[in-house]
């Protein structure tokens, strides 16, 4: 990970730590993926390795969000964010820890073991947890304070709008001239504001 998270790792604003299954595979050749019962395409990773790289990672850690991505999982939002970044304190999460499956899955007695809140990242399947799990990190990270260094810089706070434009004001492209929009150039900030709030309401 780098840039705002890097730097956040770096300060010791968050902490993340990896645990690799193959780790605590009971497979002497560290072996994590099994046939899945009932037949189907592809492999499931066994329960066996995922608990006990869980164990290890909850440790005596107590209340531990546990998260297990699944395509029948609640949507992941903006407002699941903030209310991990709170400070445990205000109902957020200390500790967090992310199931990340592969191929097929994980056994589903891993979740239900761990009772870990089932997360999905949308209506789409992706070919692995670790997206998800840099997602989440990425999107939580954004609300720990000091993480962005402004509270000007979360979206919500944020005085810019959903298109945002730079020098040159005339930009040539292939033939075509693309201009940035007059009222940005006027220095009249009611206006400019007016048209922020258009922008962000189309």
């Amino acid at each position: 990970m780098s840039s705002i998270i890097g730097r956040a790792i770096a300060t010791k604003k968050i902490k993340v730590t990896f645990y690799d299954p193959k780790d605590f595979a009971l497979d002497r050749y560290g072996r994590v993926d099994r046939r899945p019962y009932g037949g189907g395409p592809g492999m499931v990773l066994e329960p066996d390795a995922i608990l006990r790289a869980a164990q290890k990672a909850i440790g005596r850690k107590k209340g531990v969000e546990k998260i297990f991505f699944a395509t029948d999982g609640a949507q992941f939002d903006e407002k699941e964010a903030k209310r991990l970044a709170k400070p445990a304190r205000r109902g957020g999460k200390k500790h967090i820890l992310f199931i990340c499956g592969h191929y097929e899955g994980v056994d589903a007695r891993v979740q239900k073991i761990l009772k870990a809140k089932k997360v999905s990242m949308g209506p789409y399947v992706l070919t692995g947890g670790e997206l998800p799990a840099a997602t989440v990190i990425d999107a939580v990270s954004r609300f720990v304070p000091d993480v962005l260094g402004k509270a000007e810089s979360l979206e919500e706070s944020r005085v810019s709008s959903p298109e945002v434009y730079t020098r040159p004001e005339v930009l040539e492209w292939k033939g075509k001239k693309y201009r940035v929009p007059k009222v940005l150039l006027t220095g009249h900030h009611a206006k400019i504001e007016e048209w922020k709030r258009k922008i962000r309401q189309r």
